[in-house]
């Protein structure tokens, strides 16, 4: 096997590679960061420096890493079909045994499934399927779906058009046409002087004026992540979902909830729709699906949005190569065994959620953290230059990335999202994980206060 240094692997990354959400220039300077290894809640890197992985990978590794009953799942299906496609009429045992399962962990009304390779896809999925849906029963002009300012849906054409990033929305040419945007549950930068429960109602209801305002026999869909994740762990009023729903149904819209981050556990419950009292007709999902271990996506249906589908749609023109794949599928099926054989989610909600978020609140009381919110096992902190007055520090985030380094030196991934720090670490974190977790974030904390202040003064 061929032997490299740090230095010869950064080298050739830089000659070879583009990045995803990268600056090059800036990452050229230092070096990529090379990554080697895993066990646990803990990576490894080309230098033999150790990390605590508090965001999952990318908000995916629910069960931890370095699980070998899934990489000998993967072995045995690579040996006896490694790849068939789900095209003409064909199917495979692992993805019809993935459906299966699926059926039994998703809400009860939720019995078809669509398989794809990520979120991403999978949101270009439900953009295509609500408007097929709709055409199907002779309402063509019924294609319109809503999302939500700084909502993330992917980084494909239409899930960046769901989405509503706006550095995202600069390149490429987008939003393209028929989607339409309403404001987040944000309550914190943007409830002023209202109550949570008056903001709640509030926001929910930007969703009934954007439909009367396009009319509700144009628009198809609504889609939203139960929790935001990449818009920074954006945590709604109880009673906003509740209202989304009586919405939806009022109206005969769609309800769409992205699950890619929330699912398998996320929120302390198999989905977040179950934790916010979602009602969803379509549900995105991905990441802990397979808990990261292989690329797979897939988006679960209603028997009603089957129903016009799949009996009254003919040929849904759409698919991708991979749709189905055996190998994530048996990968996937694998890893949801475990979570229920091992009863990961119920047994980290009962032992080591609450505690997770007690020290998040904490964390909250540092002279650096303005807002300190989270559910389940999702968590940020946005940092303020005043908590008083909630002034953030300028500069496009300069502040969480100043903090995200001081992590990484400390042996710790946190996710910079602006100025807010985000935690999603594996469900499999034990108490004393967390309290390690709790001291490199409060380290990290201190330094950043330490630098900030001595720059800007």
């Amino acid at each position: 096997m061929r032997q490299y240094d740090t230095a010869e692997l950064q080298r050739l990354d830089q000659k070879h590679h583009i990045h995803p959400f990268t600056d090059h220039q800036e990452m050229w300077q230092k070096g990529a960061r090379i990554i080697t290894g895993a066990e646990n809640i803990y990576i490894y890197d080309s230098d033999g420096k150790k990390y605590l992985d508090g965001m999952s990978g990318l908000w995916c590794v629910n069960i931890g890493y370095g699980r070998q009953e899934l990489a000998e799942v993967a072995k045995l299906q690579m040996e006896q079909l490694p790849y068939y496609n789900s095209f003409f009429q064909t199917a495979q045992l692992p993805a019809v045994e993935l459906a299966e399962i699926l059926a039994e962990v998703t809400p009860p009304h939720m019995n078809q499934v669509f398989f794809g390779c990520s979120g991403s896809d999978g949101n270009d999925t439900v953009l295509r399927l609500v408007r097929h849906y709709w055409a199907s029963l002779g309402h063509k002009n019924k294609n319109i779906v809503i999302s939500r300012i700084n909502g993330y849906h992917g980084s494909t054409m239409a899930g960046a058009s769901l989405g509503g990033m706006k550095p995202m929305h600069a390149q490429g040419g987008l939003p393209i046409p028929d989607i339409a945007h309403i404001d987040q549950p944000y309550f914190y930068r943007e409830g002023g002087d209202m109550s949570l429960e008056e903001f709640g109602r509030q926001r929910a209801r930007c969703l009934e004026d954007k439909i009367l305002e396009l009319g509700a026999d144009r628009v198809a869909a609504f889609i939203g992540e139960p929790v935001q994740g990449a818009g920074g762990v954006i945590v709604p009023p109880d009673n906003y979902w509740p209202e989304i729903n009586r919405i939806c149904e009022k109206y005969d819209v769609l309800l769409c909830a992205d699950e890619v981050i929330c699912g398998f556990g996320r929120t302390g419950e198999w989905f977040g729709s179950e934790k916010f009292g979602i009602e969803p007709d379509v549900m995105t999902m991905a990441k802990g699906l397979s808990s990261g271990y292989q690329p797979i996506g897939a988006v679960m249906v209603s028997d009603k949005v089957a129903e016009g589908l799949v009996n009254k749609g003919g040929e849904f023109v759409h698919g991708y190569t991979y749709s189905g794949h055996p190998v994530a599928c048996a990968v996937a099926l694998k890893n949801i065994q475990i979570m229920r054989d091992e009863r990961i989610i119920e047994n980290a909600r009962d032992n080591t959620m609450d505690y997770l978020q007690s020290k998040v609140s904490q964390l909250g009381e540092h002279p650096l953290v303005g807002d300190a919110r989270g559910t389940g096992f999702l968590a940020a902190l946005e940092l303020v230059k005043n908590k008083e007055t909630r002034e953030n520090f300028g500069n496009n985030g300069a502040a969480g990335a100043v903090c995200r380094d001081f992590a990484i030196e400390n042996g710790l991934v946190m996710r910079a999202v602006g100025d807010s720090m985000i935690l999603c670490p594996p469900l499999i974190i034990s108490r004393e994980q967390i309290d390690e977790l709790h001291g490199k974030i409060l380290q990290s904390l201190d330094q950043s206060l330490e630098y900030l202040t001595e720059i800007s003064a």
